[in-house]
C-alpha cells in the first residue's frame, strides 16, 4: 500500500470514528450524509459541549453524497433545470408539478366522491340534459402542494341540477384554477359550497360561474374562507344571465393577510334576483379589489350585505356598483367598510349612469377616517350613514389578535394559566440545500430570471409571487439597530449566529405543538443567560423552493424556557421557549401586540412563544 492510500485510509477511519462518537445523539452513523457533515461543522464552530440541536440538524439536506456531487456539478454548469423533478424529490424541495392534460369526459350522471390526483379535469357534465350531478371533493385534504386546473363543469347543460361540495379545501400552498361552471346552462340549479376553505397561502383563480345562463338558480357558499395569506381572483359570476337567482354567501371571510379581486358579479343581467352576503368579512390586513357589481342590469333586485365588515386595517377598492342599470332595477348595499381598525377604502362609481326608474340604497359606508367615496348617481340614491364614527371599542379590536399570541413577562411565572395560540408550522415541509449547491444558485432580485428558470417558475404564478416576496424581504434595508441575513443552509445559519453572539451559543425552539389552541399552565421557568437582558438571533421561515430562513438580531430581550402543563392533570405536555422584547419603541402603534395588550410603543415589553420550526439563538449558559 503506497503512502497516499495509507493517508486516505487513516483519514477515512478517523472521520468514521469521530462521527461515531460525536454524532450519537443524531442517530446517524454515516459520515457522508449532510446531517453528519453539519454535525462536524457545529463541533468546529461552537465551543460548548451542550447536546447538538437535533431539530436544527434534522433540516439538513437528505441527499446522499453522490447526489449532492451530481447536482452541484449541474448547478455549476447552469443545467440544474434539466433534472428538476429528480432534484425536488431527492432534496425535499417545494416544486410545483406541471399540470398534465386530461381528456376525461362524463356523459352520464356521476356521483364523484373524491378526485385528487393532481391533474386537470377538462370536461364534466358538458351539455347534460336533466339529471343530477354531485361532486363531493376535488383535491381536498391535501395538506401538501396541489396544482389543479378544472376547466368545464356543466357547460351548456339544460334543466340539470349540480352540486359541488368541496374544491381544494385544507390545502397548503395551493395553485388552483377553476375555469367555467354552468356557462350557457338553461334552467336547473347549481350549488357550489366550498372553494379552498382553510387553505394556507393559496393562489386561486375562478374564471366564470354561471355566465350567460337562463332561468337558473345558483348559490356559492364559500370561497377561500379562513385562509392564510396568498391571493385569489374571481373573474365573473352570473354575467349576461336572464331570470337568474344568484346567491353568494362568503368570499374571503376570516382570512389572514390575503389579497383578492372580484371582477364581475351579475353584469348585464336581465331580471336577476341576486344577493351577495359577505366579502372580506373579519379579515386581517386584507387587500381587496371589487370592480363590478350588477353593472348594466335591467330590472330585478340586487343586494350586497357586508363588504369588509370588521376587517382589520388593509386597503380596499370598490370600483363600480350598479352602474348603467336600466329601468326598474332595485339595488341595496347594507354595509361597507365597518372596520375593526382603520384601513384605506376607495369607492368609485355607485349607480352612475343609471337610467329610468331605479332605486339604489346604501345603508352604511365606513367607520374609519381613510375613506373616499366619489362618482355616484345624484338621483334615486339614498344614504343612511356615511362614515359616522372613527371610534372602535376595545373588544372589537382585540378579536383580531389570537388569544395568547402576545403576553406580558409577568405571565411567565409558575402556576399561571394562559391560552396557548396555534403555534403549528403551516409552511410546506422542505429541507436546506447543501452549501455546495446553494452557493451556485442565483439569489437576488437582479438575477431573479435565472432563478426562476432553474425552478421552471411561470410568470405571475403562486411560486413566482413567493420568490419575489421572499427576495424582497431578504433585500429590504435593515431596521435601525438590526442585522439581518437570509440563509439556505445550516452552515450559513451557524455562521450568522456566531458572528453576532460569539461561538459559545445555543439555539432553542418550543419542543412540540401540544397544547395549541388550548389553555395551559406554566410550570418550571428558567431564564436563559441567568435571566439577564441579552441579545438574541431569531430565525423565521420564508416561502421558497428550498428551506430558507430570515434571521435577524434582536437586542434587549430576555429568553425563557418553561414547562407547559395540562391545567387539570398538571402533567407536562410541552416545553416552551418564549422571548420577551423589552424595547418596543420602534414598533408600529397598530402592531397586534398593542391591540391585544392595550398599550403603545415603548410603554410595555411584549412576549411571545417561539413557534414550531422557528428558533432563537442565545449565548449559552
Amino acid at each position: 500500500m503506497n503512502n497516499m492510500s495509507t493517508l486516505f485510509l487513516f483519514l477515512l477511519l478517523s472521520t468514521l470514528l469521530n462521527v461515531g462518537l460525536c454524532g450519537r445523539d443524531l442517530g446517524d452513523k454515516n459520515p457522508f450524509t449532510q446531517k453528519a457533515f453539519v454535525a462536524r461543522y457545529w463541533d468546529s464552530h461552537v465551543i460548548n459541549k451542550l447536546p447538538k440541536p437535533s431539530f436544527l440538524l434534522s433540516k439538513a439536506s437528505p441527499m446522499s453524497a453522490a447526489e449532492t456531487a451530481s447536482f452541484a456539478k449541474l448547478a455549476a454548469a447552469n443545467t440544474l433545470s434539466t433534472r428538476l423533478p429528480e432534484l425536488c424529490s431527492a432534496a425535499h424541495l417545494l416544486c410545483f408539478p406541471e399540470v398534465r392534460p386530461s381528456l376525461e369526459k362524463h356523459s352520464e350522471d356521476v356521483d364523484f366522491t373524491t378526485y385528487n390526483d393532481g391533474q386537470n379535469f377538462t370536461n364534466y357534465g358538458t351539455s347534460r340534459p336533466g339529471g343530477i350531478d354531485s361532486f363531493k371533493n376535488y383535491s381536498n385534504d391535501l395538506f401538501s402542494t396541489p396544482v389543479n386546473d378544472f376547466r368545464r363543469y356543466s357547460r351548456g347543460a339544460a334543466g340539470h341540477d349540480d352540486s359541488f361540495v368541496g374544491y381544494a379545501g385544507d390545502t397548503n400552498v395551493a395553485d388552483q384554477s377553476f375555469h367555467t361552471y354552468g356557462t350557457n346552462a338553461a334552467g336547473g340549479s347549481g350549488e357550489f359550497k366550498q372553494y379552498a376553505t382553510s387553505s394556507n397561502v393559496p393562489d386561486l383563480r375562478f374564471t366564470t360561474y354561471s355566465d350567460s345562463t337562463g332561468g337558473r338558480t345558483q348559490s356559492f357558499s364559500s370561497y377561500s374562507e379562513d385562509g392564510n395569506s396568498g391571493g385569489q381572483t374571481f373573474s365573473s359570476y352570473g354575467k349576461n344571465s336572464a331570470g337568474a337567482a344568484s346567491e353568494f354567501t362568503g368570499y374571503g371571510t376570516e382570512s389572514n393577510v390575503a389579497s383578492s379581486s372580484f371582477t364581475n358579479y351579475g353584469q348585464k343581467g336581465a331580471g336577476p334576483n341576486d344577493t351577495f352576503t359577505n366579502y372580506g368579512v373579519n379579515m386581517n390586513v386584507p387587500e381587496e379589489n371589487f370592480k363590478s357589481y350588477a353593472d348594466g342590469t335591467v330590472g330585478g333586485t340586487q343586494s350586497f350585505t357586508n363588504y369588509r365588515d370588521q376587517a382589520n386595517v388593509g386597503d380596499d377598492s370598490f370600483q363600480s356598483y350598479a352602474k348603467n342599470t336600466k329601468e326598474g332595477t332595485q339595488v341595496d348595499f347594507n354595509n361597507y367598510g365597518n372596520s375593526a381598525n382603520p384601513g384605506t377604502d376607495t369607492f368609485t362609481g355607485y349607480a352612475k349612469g343609471a337610467q329610468g326608474d331605479h332605486k339604489v340604497g346604501f345603508t352604511r359606508y365606513g367607520v374609519n377616517t381613510n375613506t373616499t367615496f366619489k362618482d355616484y348617481a345624484k338621483n334615486g340614491v339614498s344614504f343612511a350613514t356615511y362614515n359616522t364614527s372613527s371610534s372602535v371599542s376595545g373588544n372589537l379590536v382585540k378579536r383580531w389578535v389570537e388569544p395568547g399570541k402576545f403576553f406580558r413577562e409577568k405571565m411567565l411565572k409558575e402556576g399561571t394559566i394562559m391560552p396557548m395560540p396555534d403555534i403549528r408550522d403551516k409552511m410546506p415541509q422542505r429541507s436546506f440545500l447543501p452549501r455546495s449547491i446553494l452557493t451556485k444558485l442565483p439569489f437576488s432580485s437582479s438575477r431573479v430570471d435565472e432563478l426562476k428558470r432553474v425552478f421552471k417558475v411561470s410568470e405571475n404564478s403562486s411560486m413566482d409571487k413567493m420568490i419575489m416576496e421572499s427576495l424582497g424581504e431578504c433585500e429590504r434595508a435593515a431596521s435601525a439597530g438590526e442585522t439581518k441575513r437570509c440563509v439556505g443552509c445550516v452552515e450559513d445559519m451557524i455562521d450568522f449566529a456566531t458572528s453576532l453572539l460569539g461561538h459559545n451559543v445555543a439555539v432553542w425552539t418550543t419542543e412540540n405543538v401540544n397544547g395549541y389552541n388550548k389553555t395551559v399552565m406554566v410550570g418550571r421557568v428558567k431564564g436563559m443567560n441567568g435571566g439577564k437582558v441579552t441579545q438574541s438571533v431569531s430565525c423565521h421561515q420564508s416561502l421558497f423552493p428550498y428551506l430558507l430562513y430570515y434571521c435577524h438580531s434582536v437586542p434587549k430581550v430576555r429568553v425563557y424556557e418553561a414547562d407547559l402543563l395540562d391545567p387539570e392533570s398538571k402533567v407536562k405536555i410541552n416545553h416552551g421557549v418564549a422571548i420577551c422584547h423589552l424595547d418596543t419603541t420602534a414598533w408600529s402603534p397598530t402592531h397586534g401586540a398593542f391591540l391585544a395588550l392595550g398599550s403603545s410603543p415603548g410603554q410595555i415589553e411584549v412576549c411571545h412563544w417561539i413557534f414550531q420550526n422557528d428558533m432563537t439563538w442565545t449565548v449559552a449558559d
